[in-house]
C-alpha cells in the first residue's frame, strides 16, 4: 500500500517561469507516487499552458492520475481562454438552468486542458455578513434554495464524466475568521448545524457527488474536543452515517493556517487520514508527509484498515474520473449573455445615468496586496477602448469598486483607506460600479447610481465595458 497515493501537491504557475519551475517537484513527486495534483493557473497560464502541464504530467507518470483545480467561477478561472462564468451568487439569479449550464461548461473546458476534479461547487451558506472569504462564493444564505443550486451544479459537472466536490464540510458561511488565517470557532448548536448547514451538503450527496472538501474549522458542538472538521473523526463520522457519504473525502489545503493549529505537516497529515480523509491537498513537502504516514503505519498509529479504505476511496474516484467522456448534445452555456443579463438588471440604487463621454474611469482596487495578487483591473477600459471610446476627462466620472473574498484579507468589506476614497469620490460620481457581494452597497457613501458587478474577473469587468458603451444595456 503506497501511503503517497492519498497526497495532491500543488502545481502553481508564476508570471516568470510559467509551470516549467515545477519540473523538479513533479519528478521528485511522481518517483514517491502520488496519486494526483491540484493546479493553480492563476493569476495569468493559458489554456495551453495548463493542457501541456497535464499532458507531461501524465506522460511522467505513466500511469492515471486526478488532476484538480479551483473552478467556481469556470475553467476560465485558472485557465485563460476558456469559459469564465459569474460567481455562484450570481448565477443564482440567473437560475437552475443558468447553473447546471455553467457547470456543464465548466466541467467540458477542464476536461479540455486535462483536469478531471473539478473541485466546486460551493455548498457554503452566505449567514455572516463579516465572514471575509465566502461572500459570492455562496449560491446564497436560504439552504432549500442553495441546496437545490448545489444539486444541479453537482449534476451538471458530472453528466459530463468529470468529478465534483462540495465544500467546506460541515460549512463555512458562520464563520467571521478565514482558516486561511487561523482555525475559526463556529458555536452554533448541533441542531442548528444539522438542519441548516448541512442542508446543502445533504443536496449534494444525493445528487451522487463524487468527493466532499472538509473545513479547517471547531465546531464544539459537533466535536467538544474543539477539533477542526479535517481532524475531527465524530464530524467526519456522521458524514459517512447520517449523510450517507460513500465517496471520496479531501481535505482543504494543508498549507492553511487553520490546519496547522500548532502542528507539523506530518501530524496533521497523519490525524486526518485517522479522522476519516481519504486524501491530503496541497502539503507543502509531500516527502515528509508520506514519511509521516510510513512511521504513523508502523508504529500502529494509524491503522492499516484506515490507510486500505483511503487507497480503496482514491481507487474508485480515480476510475470513475478517468472513464471514456459522453458529449453533451445540449449548446454550450454563453457566458458572456449571463453577464449581460447580470447587468441588465443590475441598477440597484437609482436609475442607469447617460453618461457623457470620454467618461473618467476612477478604480478603487480593495483586493491589492496579499499573498497572491488579484487579476488586473483595467479589463473596463480595454473593452471600452476596444469599442472605439477611449476613456478621458471632462466627461462622466465612473468609479470602479473593486472588493472580492481573497484568501487571507481577513475583511468582508472595503478597507480603510478604500472607505476614505469612496467617502471623498462617490458622493459626486455619475455612477459608482460594484464589482463584489451586493450588500457592500451600504458601504458606499451618497446617492450616486450603482450597479452591480459582482466579480472583478474579465468576464464581469469586459460587459461593464459593453454595457458602459450601450448606454447602459
Amino acid at each position: 500500500m503506497n501511503s503517497a497515493r492519498l497526497i495532491l501537491p500543488a502545481l502553481r504557475w508564476r508570471p516568470e517561469t510559467g509551470f516549467a519551475h515545477e519540473q523538479a517537484a513533479i519528478e521528485s513527486t511522481l518517483r514517491l507516487g502520488v496519486g494526483g495534483y491540484i493546479v493553480f493557473g492563476v493569476p495569468g497560464a493559458t489554456a495551453d499552458q495548463v493542457r501541456m502541464l497535464t499532458a507531461d504530467v501524465r506522460r511522467q507518470a505513466g500511469r492515471p492520475l486526478l488532476v484538480a483545480s479551483d473552478l467556481e467561477r469556470g475553467a476560465g478561472q485558472q485557465a485563460q481562454g476558456l469559459a469564465e462564468f459569474p460567481p455562484p451568487r450570481a448565477l443564482a439569479t440567473l437560475g437552475k438552468d443558468a447553473v447546471r449550464g455553467a457547470a456543464r461548461r465548466t466541467a467540458t473546458d477542464a476536461a479540455s486542458v486535462g483536469i478531471n476534479w473539478v473541485l466546486a461547487p460551493d455548498a457554503d451558506l452566505d449567514l455572516n455578513p463579516d465572514n471575509p472569504i465566502v461572500q459570492t462564493r455562496s449560491f446564497g444564505e436560504d439552504p432549500a434554495t442553495v441546496a437545490a443550486y448545489v444539486a444541479e451544479w453537482v449534476r451538471g459537472c458530472q453528466d459530463t464524466g468529470s468529478l465534483a466536490c462540495v465544500k467546506h464540510f460541515p460549512g463555512h458561511g458562520r464563520t467571521a475568521t478565514d482558516s486561511h488565517a487561523g482555525v475559526p470557532v463556529v458555536n452554533a448548536t448541533a441542531d442548528e448545524l444539522h438542519r441548516v448547514d448541512e442542508t446543502p451538503f445533504r443536496a449534494g450527496i444525493d445528487a451522487g457527488v463524487a468527493s466532499v472538501m472538509t473545513a479547517h474549522i471547531a465546531f464544539p458542538n459537533l466535536d467538544p474536543s474543539g477539533a477542526p472538521a479535517t481532524f475531527s473523526a465524530a464530524i467526519l463520522d456522521r458524514l459517512h452515517t447520517s449523510l450517507g457519504f460513500g465517496g471520496l473525502v479531501v481535505t482543504d489545503a494543508l498549507i492553511m493556517e487553520g490546519a496547522k493549529s500548532g502542528r507539523g505537516e506530518g501530524e496533521s497529515a497523519v490525524d486526518a487520514i485517522r479522522a476519516g480523509c481519504d486524501l491530503l491537498c496541497y502539503p507543502n513537502d509531500p516527502a515528509a508527509v508520506k514519511a509521516a504516514l510510513d512511521a504513523a503505519i508502523e508504529s500502529g498509529a494509524l491503522s492499516r484498515e484506515r490507510l486500505g479504505d483511503a487507497l480503496r476511496r482514491y481507487e474508485a474516484a480515480l476510475e470513475r474520473a478517468n472513464r471514456p467522456r459522453t458529449e453533451s448534445p445540449l449548446p454550450a452555456a454563453d457566458p458572456d449573455e449571463y453577464a449581460d443579463r447580470l447587468l441588465s438588471a443590475g441598477m440597484i440604487r437609482g436609475e442607469a445615468p447617460r453618461l457623457e463621454w470620454p467618461i473618467s474611469l476612477r478604480v478603487i482596487d480593495d483586493d491589492l496586496g496579499g499573498a497572491y495578487p488579484p487579476g488586473p483591473n483595467d479589463y473596463v477600459e480595454r473593452a471600452i477602448a476596444a469599442r472605439g471610446h477611449a476613456a478621458g476627462t471632462g466627461g462622466a466620472r465612473v468609479i470602479l469598486a473593486f472588493a472580492e473574498p481573497r484568501a487571507s484579507k481577513g475583511r468582508a468589506g472595503f478597507g480603510a483607506e478604500s472607505r476614505r476614497i469612496l467617502e471623498q469620490e462617490a458622493p459626486g460620481a455619475a455612477l459608482v460600479v460594484l464589482f463584489a457581494h451586493p450588500r457592500l452597497l451600504a458601504e458606499i457613501p451618497g446617492n450616486a447610481p450603482v450597479l452591480l458587478a459582482w466579480h472583478r474577473q474579465r468576464l464581469m469587468q469586459e460587459a461593464v465595458g459593453r454595457w458602459l458603451v450601450g448606454g447602459g444595456g
